[in-house]
């Protein structure tokens, strides 16, 4: 369920942020889960050229510490870092128990979207709860931080634009 959940989201972030998706049907959804369910078999990245790039969650996955010098450990999931071209980041973010995303200035937008788990926001100063289902956008300017506050780990996705390289 995770996973097709996990691919609901990636197609569905994909269109908002203006990325061009090729139509599936759930059969075909379904298909693509149950395949890579089925023994484990870890297939490989596509090529560009075939339109799109599969990346797995184990693939990518890092576990250190809490991003912006916050307390606890987190694992991030830095999807698409390779794909030439690609000019947004997309990022699950994984917040085990008493783990929390630093307070931090925002220097463009950039959307915070919970999966499961419970947490508290820090914006500007005020705190507001977090569930799943929530979206939340934070624009240049501000600052902000995420605090996991239940016993389960706080599941998000993170998205926003890449910025260029400093020459």
């Amino acid at each position: 369920m995770k996973k097709i959940l996990t691919a609901i989201i990636l197609v569905s972030v994909g269109m908002l942020i203006g990325r061009q998706a090729t139509p599936w049907s759930q059969s075909q959804v379904l298909a693509r889960v149950g395949a890579q369910n089925s023994g484990g078999s870890k297939e490989p990245a596509a090529a560009p050229t075939e339109g799109y790039i599969l990346e797995h969650d184990a693939d990518v996955a890092k576990t250190g510490p809490a991003p912006h010098g916050g307390p606890g450990r987190s694992t991030g999931y830095s999807f698409f870092e390779k794909a030439a071209d690609f000019k947004q980041i997309f990022r699950k973010r994984v917040l085990h128990p008493g783990a929390a995303i630093g307070y931090h200035p925002q220097k463009e937008d950039e959307v915070y979207y919970i999966l499961s788990g419970e947490g508290v926001m820090q914006m500007n100063g005020k705190e507001f709860p977090v569930k799943p289902g929530d979206a939340i956008l934070t624009r240049p300017g501000s600052s902000h931080g995420l605090k996991q506050t239940g016993k389960d780990d706080l599941n998000l996705i993170i998205v926003y634009e890449k910025q260029p390289a400093a020459r």
